[in-house]
């Protein structure tokens, strides 16, 4: 039997799941030597005792690597994969799907189209302030298109699933039209845009996109009991008092809003908000707080390692971190396809 604990205040009462938490708090730690290790490797190694050092002297020779370079990377790489993490994983539980993801959904390609769309026509005028507001209107417009077409009477997981592959396909090709159709150097930026990278990050990206994950992580709190009943069926989820069609929207919007935002700042990593969640669920079986916060430290460090990997397997090359996510990802893809087509 699963070992638990009941935490009662009042007429409040919690009921926790001391494995699903131990197993969180070691994902969390995981998380935690994931980033130090990002920050200590590197062309320039630094030991523990040099990285201390460095917060203590940020203008220091090993300050500036930290805390200017690395510590930025770092720090966009744990938000950006968090971010798209726990997007995936409420898209999972309201489309009662496993396959489910900003990728399957739309709302990736549908980002990157709008992103590849500002960079190609507007970047030169309006400068690269606008291409994270770009990126996230694209990706809410693509969620909002799904959600038309799939409306009949009110919208089921399968259709929404099925509208928003056709809609990905539509973005993917608008995408390589536009590609195709652009100057060479807005092409090459496209691509390492489009892969996936957290190269270049600055304070100002990291600070905005920190405000807009603290403000999507607020809504989601009133909004989580309702995700832990979205995989219910919708005459039972409708009996135990859920507006099922309006918690679908809501949830949908929100987590629309947590691939837009990761997306806008780290470019389009595929897959993360597919394997992370699928990782969580089998380190922490209990559907709750826990398994969110396993999924997004599990997809914050999948980020952070692909980044490492990125720049350090091959240098003095810098590759982008979106190319070790998919290396990662396409053949757990594959093993989830295979075994859903053994279930049928």
């Amino acid at each position: 039997m699963p070992e638990s604990r009941t935490l009662r205040l009042g007429r409040w009462s919690r009921q926790f799941d001391l494995y699903s938490w131990r197993n969180a708090l070691g994902a969390v730690l995981a998380c935690g030597l994931a980033g130090g290790c990002a920050l200590l490797l590197g062309a320039v190694p630094l030991s523990p005792l040099a990285l201390l050092q460095a917060f203590v002297q940020p203008d220091g020779h090993a300050g500036v690597i930290v805390v200017q370079l690395r510590g930025l990377r770092v720090l966009l790489a744990l938000l950006c994969g968090a971010s798209l993490a726990v997007s995936g994983w409420l898209f999972q539980q309201v489309m009662r799907n496993a396959l489910a993801s900003p990728d399957t959904l739309g709302v990736t390609a549908g980002a990157s189209a709008a992103a590849i769309a500002y960079l190609s026509y507007l970047a030169a005028d309006w400068g690269m302030a606008g291409l994270p507001i770009a990126a996230i209107t694209g990706a809410l417009t693509v969620i909002a298109v799904v959600y038309r077409l799939a409306w009949h009477a009110g919208t089921t997981p399968l259709r929404l699933i099925l509208m928003g592959i056709g809609m990905a396909a539509l973005c993917g090709a608008a995408t390589t039209f536009i590609l195709v159709s652009s100057p060479l150097t807005t092409t090459l930026s496209a691509y390492v845009w489009l892969t996936g990278s957290v190269y270049g990050a600055n304070w100002v990206e990291v600070r905005q996109l920190a405000l807009c994950c603290a403000g999507l992580a607020l809504a989601l709190v009133p909004l989580l009991r309702h995700a832990l009943l979205a995989p219910l069926d919708d005459a039972l989820a409708a009996g135990l008092g859920v507006r099922v069609q309006r918690m679908r929207v809501l949830l949908t919007l929100l987590a629309s809003l947590l691939a837009g935002v990761a997306i806008a700042w780290g470019g389009a990593m595929a897959f993360v908000g597919l394997i992370a969640p699928h990782m969580a669920r089998r380190i922490t079986p209990a559907p709750g707080a826990a398994q969110l916060i396993t999924s997004a430290a599990l997809g914050a460090t999948l980020v952070m390692l692909s980044d490492l990997l990125g720049r350090t397997l091959f240098a003095p090359l810098d590759l982008p971190a979106g190319i070790f996510v998919a290396a990662i990802g396409t053949p757990f893809f594959l093993t989830l396809l295979l075994r859903q087509a053994r279930q049928l």
